[in-house]
């Protein structure tokens, strides 16, 4: 099966994210949510990296049960920077738990984060090859926003990769086996 080159092929997790998941509509709003805080905790790491601890991420973070993460205080944040199997940044931590409180605002003003986000594109998909490039004119005013509403870790960078992982941004290349199968539904 050819895949887009950024796919390590030595790591099954990364093959499985890229083949099943990476590119597809998203809208469910609870994976939105999980997709947008993992994005987060990729600033200046690989996203690979990530994904290696997203089952120990969702363990940390209770399933990423956006309710439950709204009650978060000082004693998880403690347990969450002495927990080794996920990424332990102070910012990004700080930064996930007050995100989700602008996540739940932004769910309450449109009806779901599904409707915001989507919204920016009217629920079509864009096909950018993911070599074109890191940012897009899209990816900055979705960061504006999100950044002027109080989030932190959403630059115009994390955001272009938020929108590949859940499909808003199309990115696979032209050779890519999910490519071809992805538009020809």
């Amino acid at each position: 099966m050819n895949r887009c080159a950024w796919v390590n092929m030595k790591n099954p997790v990364y093959i499985r994210y890229h083949d099943e998941e990476w590119g597809v509509p998203q809208h469910d709003d609870r994976a939105l949510y999980e997709l947008l805080i993992l994005e987060s905790f990729q600033a200046g790491l690989s996203w690979e990296c990530v994904l290696n601890k997203r089952e120990h991420f969702r363990r940390a973070y209770d399933g990423f049960d956006l309710e439950k993460v709204l009650r978060y205080d000082e004693a998880k944040v403690a347990e969450l920077l002495s927990d080794p199997t996920i990424i332990r940044n102070k910012l990004k931590i700080r930064a996930s738990i007050a995100n989700s409180v602008i996540f739940k605002q932004i769910q309450e003003e449109y009806g779901s984060f599904d409707a915001y986000i989507w919204g920016y594109t009217k629920g079509e998909t864009l096909v950018e090859d993911y070599r074109e490039r890191t940012t897009s004119p899209l990816s900055d005013e979705i960061s504006k926003d999100l950044k002027k509403r109080g989030m932190k870790f959403v630059g115009s960078t994390v955001i272009y990769s938020y929108l590949q992982a859940i499909g808003i941004i199309d990115g696979h290349g032209d050779a890519c086996d999910c490519c071809k199968a992805q538009r020809s539904k």
